[in-house]
């Protein structure tokens, strides 16, 4: 009997371990237009519609093939998997000045503003390459909100 209760114990300990890991990531937009519903379904109504590709979005909660996301500005909806897609982007959070390398002493491109959405390419330890419009540099990776991992 204690086993049986031991083995319950750490299935249940390991699920909420599991469950809790898949919380809280971020992905990004799939298109220039998704909607974001009140519920996980189309059956209920739309209450905001996004019109960002990339956008990064942080996902709190799940039911089968819907997320729940809140956006930086704190919005939240339900949003179908199939408008969704792993990729790193992130939004500014403060200005800052992109790069031609991954250092302060580097040449600097431009200046970009705060809220500006960036793709990145590749990151090193605090900085990331990444292409905004045109330019492709380097920033900092010290006041963002989005995905780098």
């Amino acid at each position: 009997m204690r086993i049986i209760f031991s083995i319950l114990f750490f299935a249940l300990y390991f699920t909420s371990i599991i469950s809790a890991n898949e919380k809280n990531y971020y992905l990004i937009l799939k298109n220039n237009e998704v909607n974001v519903r009140y519920g996980p379904g189309f059956d209920y109504p739309v209450k905001y519609v996004y019109k960002k590709k990339n956008l990064p979005v942080k996902i709190i909660d799940k039911s089968w093939e819907w997320k729940k996301i809140i956006d930086l500005k704190k919005n939240s909806g339900w949003i179908h998997d199939t408008q969704l897609k792993k990729g790193k982007s992130f939004i500014l959070l403060e200005d800052q000045i992109l790069f031609t390398n991954p250092t302060k002493y580097s040449k600097p491109i431009i200046k970009i503003a705060k809220g500006r959405l960036l793709l990145v390419k590749k990151c090193k330890k605090e900085w990331c390459k990444v292409r905004t419009e045109n330019y492709f540099g380097w920033v900092k990776t010290n006041n963002i909100w989005g995905n780098i991992k």
